[in-house]
């Protein structure tokens, strides 16, 4: 859709909110940005500083132009990190307005995700302000995304399940009308496959902070023996599981797969085909960098 036509849907859902008083999809209002096809880039991928012995890196902007050309409609690029060797609150300002002026030229939104460590509050929210208030050009990310899988930094699972709940509450207050995106460890990993990763996952807590959710589906951690190393089975038991867990059977959801250097043919049309039964919004691998060209084909078919 182009981003004109997609202004238009914006306003066509501010009009209903505004009769209804009830948004049209979660506490931030319209969550196109993260429908369709998608892509990830992180900041190891694309960031000069933190690549090894001065190799550039593998994804440069340039690579936008070939996203487009792969019907790719949204870029989720890791646009803060906590790390001694970026300066600011956000990766290089230059570089990142670089980063989002190509992909808007392409008529691709850009969802800026973050990864919080959970241990400093104030300096995830400090990061993800930043997010908030970053432009380049007039224009802006089409979205805000937290990463919340770390645990190393806060060990005791119930302290950093409040300390998630206070960072999600205050990032959702901070993105205004924003559209914002949980990138979740699936449920079947913290129920099944490891319960001991994050017990006590505040699912309930955290459930009105957010508008979509991204379970990371990630079927190649899996082994055989598991029956989870397939990617039908895994992607569509975990999208169930995420909306039984914040008690939505529409919530809305965007499926992450992968990852994409260790997975079969057959894996993604499985993929595929659990997104479509459980109805997500929209579907990625991850990540770009690794996913093949052969691959985009299927991905592009739903």
């Amino acid at each position: 859709m182009p981003r004109t036509l997609r202004g238009l849907v914006a306003l066509t859902c501010a009009a209903a909110t505004l009769a209804t008083g009830v948004p049209p999809a979660g506490a931030g209002g319209d969550v196109d940005a993260f429908r369709g096809l998608g892509t990830w880039v992180d900041v190891y991928d694309y960031v000069p500083e933190l690549q090894t012995e001065g190799d550039p890196p593998d994804v440069k902007v340039d690579s936008i132009d070939d996203m487009a050309a792969l019907g790719i409609r949204t870029l989720y690029l890791q646009a803060a990190q906590d790390d001694d060797r970026i300066a600011g609150a956000t990766v290089d300002r230059k570089l990142l307005g670089k980063w989002l002026e190509r992909a808007h030229d392409h008529d691709i939104d850009v969802v800026a995700w973050y990864l919080p460590k959970l241990d400093d509050v104030k300096d995830d929210l400090r990061r993800i302000k930043a997010l908030r208030n970053f432009r380049s050009g007039g224009q802006r990310f089409d979205g805000i995304a937290l990463d919340i899988e770390y645990t190393q930094a806060v060990p005791d699972p119930a302290t950093r399940s409040q300390a998630l709940a206070r960072v999600t509450r205050r990032a959702r207050d901070a993105v205004d009308d924003r559209p914002l995106g949980a990138i979740v460890l699936e449920p079947l990993l913290l129920e099944e496959v490891n319960p001991d990763y994050w017990p006590g996952f505040p699912w309930k807590k955290i459930r009105d902070d957010f508008d979509v959710w991204l379970p990371m589906s990630y079927w190649t951690n899996r082994d055989e023996a598991s029956g989870y190393r397939d990617g039908f089975a895994y992607t569509k038991e975990n999208i169930r599981r995420v909306r039984k867990r914040v008690g939505d059977a529409d919530a809305p959801v965007h499926a992450i797969g992968g990852i994409a250097d260790t997975a079969e043919t057959a894996d993604y049309i499985g993929f595929i085909k659990a997104a479509e039964r459980r109805d997500a919004i929209g579907h990625s691998i991850y990540d770009f960098d690794t996913t093949t060209s052969a691959v985009w084909t299927r991905l592009r078919d739903r």
